[in-house]
């Protein structure tokens, strides 16, 4: 297969191109390095990045940002922070991708464990999570060609546990082996529309 993974820089990234990497063809794309660049905020920039690749079989977005402040704290440009990357952007690699992507083949976005048990700090994270999961739910009774669309929401991984631990308290972290099992049966398998929880 030909893999397409954006964000295969980040801590759960790496560990997904290292294991899709081993029997199929992976391209990596970030904003500031890989096979191809791509800024997922800028519809033209995903275009391009397309245009660049060709199809595909598959697409995995492990990309996205939103800010973490106080309610109190938090502006409308703050909001629109995850709006426009994790939310539109995951939104239009699915809406552009779509046309890059061979018959039957999948696309997965990635959300986490704060769309369904948020903390204090996310009211912007965690909306553009429930988000993610809502839009996916209704874009696979809509999508052609036998495309698939699915989402991984995890919980706090092993390997940022240290970095997040604060967050979380009493939150048990995820072993990375669970969470890429977890992109393993949105690509390979035949959900279609599928919440994909590791969260345990």
């Amino acid at each position: 297969m030909k893999i397409l993974i954006i964000g295969g820089a980040g801590t759960i990234g790496r560990v997904i191109v290292s294991h899709f990497s081993q029997n199929n063809e992976v391209l990596v794309a970030g904003r500031t390095k890989g096979d191809v660049t791509v800024d997922i905020v800028n519809s033209q920039s995903i275009k391009e990045m397309f245009e660049k690749i060709g199809k595909v079989d598959a697409i995995l977005c492990i990309a996205g940002e939103a800010k973490w402040a106080p309610f109190d704290q938090l502006t409308e440009d703050d909001f629109h922070i995850g709006l426009n990357s994790k939310l539109m952007g995951q939104v239009n690699l699915v809406r552009i991708g779509q046309n890059y992507l061979n018959p039957g083949g999948s696309l997965t976005l990635t959300t986490g464990i704060l769309a369904d048990e948020p903390v204090v700090k996310t009211a912007s994270a965690s909306m553009v999570n429930g988000g993610i999961h809502s839009f996916v739910k209704a874009v696979a009774l809509e999508i052609k060609n036998g495309i698939r669309v699915n989402v991984v929401s995890s919980g706090m991984v092993e390997d940022a546990y240290d970095k997040y631990k604060d967050y979380f308290p009493g939150h048990n972290p995820v072993p990375m082996k669970k969470v890429v099992n977890g992109y393993v049966r949105s690509v390979l398998g035949k959900g279609n529309g599928e919440i994909i929880r590791v969260y345990e």
